[in-house]
């Protein structure tokens, strides 16, 4: 009989009360051990559960300068709460993103295109003002002369205009 009340004794001294918990629960606890007669141990699953649990103060829904600043804005059970929204928020940040670095690339590609058109531009101004020039009259005439292909040259008067009466 005495080894069980000792044994009892022991077990008391492990159930040490955290100086952050409120003293009303400190209390049950102290009952609950006393007022047990049966050995029990508690379970790893209990165990976890009671350390898992967290002590707060319910907050007001009133938010202040202070409170905002001071975190308790951050409290567990806000987030808790507002979980969805965070996720909400972390999605919609990353199509921001996702939608600005395809923009840029959009950018950079017109700006490339944007130059590749104007080198297009200047070279067909180029090829057009060389064509020019190379069809015009008095330089196929020269050019002809320098080869001596034709005895073609630049008439001296104007073309005659011939009527034929129609009958």
């Amino acid at each position: 009989m005495k080894k069980k009340e000792t044994e009892k004794e022991q077990e008391a001294p492990r159930l040490v009360v955290e100086q952050t918990e409120a003293p009303e629960k400190a209390d049950a606890r102290a009952r609950h051990a006393e007022a047990s007669d049966v050995e029990e141990k508690p379970t790893l699953k209990e165990i976890i559960q009671e350390q898992a649990k967290e002590d707060e103060t319910p907050h007001s829904n009133t938010f202040t300068l202070r409170k905002i600043l001071g975190g308790d804005i951050l409290s567990t059970s806000t987030i808790r709460r507002q979980v969805w929204v965070f996720m909400l928020i972390t999605l919609f940040v990353i199509i921001y993103i996702s939608n600005r670095y395809s923009c840029q690339q959009d950018l950079i590609e017109i700006d490339r295109l944007q130059k590749e058109l104007l080198h297009a531009k200047y070279k067909a101004l180029s090829s057009s003002s060389q064509l020019t020039e190379k069809c015009r009259e008095s330089h196929v005439l020269n050019q002809l002369q320098n080869n001596k292909d034709s005895l073609l040259k630049i008439a001296n008067q104007p073309p005659y205009i011939i009527n034929i009466p129609e009958e």
